[in-house]
């Protein structure tokens, strides 16, 4: 994996999936949607983890904690970026509201009727 790069892993999604490698996930700074989710269905994780190869303090934030400010996300060019999503609920009902919103603005699609 070359310095400075950055993967989003959005499909395994089941503590039995894993589409990124045990060595590029110790390498990488951690990055999930939400830590609880992650620990229940990302096998990225999970099952390094069981593994004993990472702890669970190897999350380093989640994406709000980055968003809001609170933690900074990379801290240098060559620092390899991994984020996992597992997918929340709430992060899709708020990509549909702005979907909708954008939509109305720019006179796109149409309203359907039942």
């Amino acid at each position: 994996m070359a310095p400075g790069t950055h993967i989003n892993g959005v499909g395994s999604y089941t503590p039995a999936m894993q589409e990124v490698d045990v060595e590029t996930v110790q390498r990488a700074l951690v990055v999930v949607d939400e830590r609880a989710a992650a620990w229940e269905e990302a096998g990225d994780l999970i099952q390094p983890l069981q593994a004993g190869l990472i702890t669970e303090d190897h999350i380093y934030a989640e994406l709000g904690e980055i968003a809001a400010g609170l933690k900074p996300g990379r801290t240098s060019p060559e620092q390899i970026t991994f984020f996992k999503s597992v997918g929340v609920a709430v992060q899709d009902a708020i990509a549909g509201r702005i979907a909708l919103e954008n939509a109305v603005a720019h006179n796109l699609g149409m309203e359907a009727t039942l």
